[in-house]
């Protein structure tokens, strides 16, 4: 099973899903505890640990660095990152799916 295969952590879930735009780390760290009401709260070593897994991966870029601000960095999904989370997302709708076909069932 390649890293491609294996289902995503909710950290790299949501990083992708917020470098759908350019963003930088503090942007992703807002925009991650905005999408879900606060419950997932990334902590800086947190995100910077993932964003590097994620640039070897090949799964974000950085979009740019900003020099006059203490090199403030932007980072973007990749077309390859865009082909793993699409990937994600039809994981979770099966599982999804399949359990509310199974609960619509019942225990009779």
């Amino acid at each position: 099973m390649t890293d491609r295969d294996s289902p995503l952590t909710e950290a790299f879930f949501y990083i992708l899903l917020a470098l759908r735009r350019p963003n930088h780390g503090y942007g992703i760290i807002q925009e991650v505890e905005q999408l879900t009401d606060g419950r997932v709260a990334l902590g800086p070593g947190t995100l910077y640990g993932a964003i590097q897994t994620l640039q070897k991966r090949g799964w974000i870029q950085i979009y740019s660095v900003d020099t006059e601000s203490r090199k403030k960095k932007e980072y973007v999904i990749t077309g390859e990152g865009r082909e793993v989370f699409a990937a994600e997302m039809a994981r979770l709708k099966e599982l999804l799916e399949n359990g509310q076909l199974m609960e619509g069932l019942g225990d009779d």
